[in-house]
């Protein structure tokens, strides 16, 4: 009983261990000299995966409504940060926008839309743009690289098989029984 435990256990854990963390901005961070509409291009975010702000003490992150992300109103953040390391787990599918609160930075482009989706087997996902997130010339941001080993290519399909995951908990019940 105590192997079919482990191996549950295990079987439970084994997506989390897929999950890609994406340093926002790369080598740069969370600056106010950052192009986050160019670093989002190409990437794929899964619920699962997180972001790392890293940013020094002139610079905070808060999550905001998509309205407050286009007009950079930073008065009714849904959260706010600043740690200058903050690591925020993407739990849910859908948009997702940050700003720097700090007066003129997310005028000056110090913000980041993204675009969440759910966590999928073995298909693979095609990277969108939250809707109204486009460059001044309308058309989408463009690339950057991920940080985090193991590490992937961006808009990789996803190394967890969930198929393969439902049989062996079937054999592990099964020995259980």
């Amino acid at each position: 009983m105590g192997l079919a435990a482990a191996l549950l256990f295990l079987l439970l854990a084994a997506p989390a261990a897929f999950a890609e963390q994406y340093t926002v901005g790369d080598s740069s961070g969370w600056t106010s000299t950052g192009d986050y509409q160019s670093w989002v291009q190409g990437k794929t975010f899964t619920v699962g995966d997180t972001l790392l702000f890293t940013y020094g003490g002139s610079h905070s992150v808060e999550e905001v409504s998509k309205s407050d992300y286009d007009n950079c109103n930073s008065g009714n953040a849904i959260k706010s940060y600043s740690d200058g390391n903050t690591v925020i787990t993407l739990s849910n599918p859908g948009a997702m926008y940050f700003i720097c609160p700090t007066i003129g930075h997310c005028a000056g482009g110090m913000k980041l839309a993204i675009t969440v989706v759910a966590a999928s087997g073995n298909s693979p996902s095609t990277p969108s743009t939250p809707s109204g997130s486009t460059t001044p010339s309308g058309t989408p941001p463009s690339g950057g690289t991920t940080t985090s080993p193991p590490s992937t290519p961006s808009g990789a399909p996803s190394t967890v098989n969930y198929g393969f995951m439902v049989a062996l908990l079937g054999a592990v019940v099964g020995i259980m029984c």
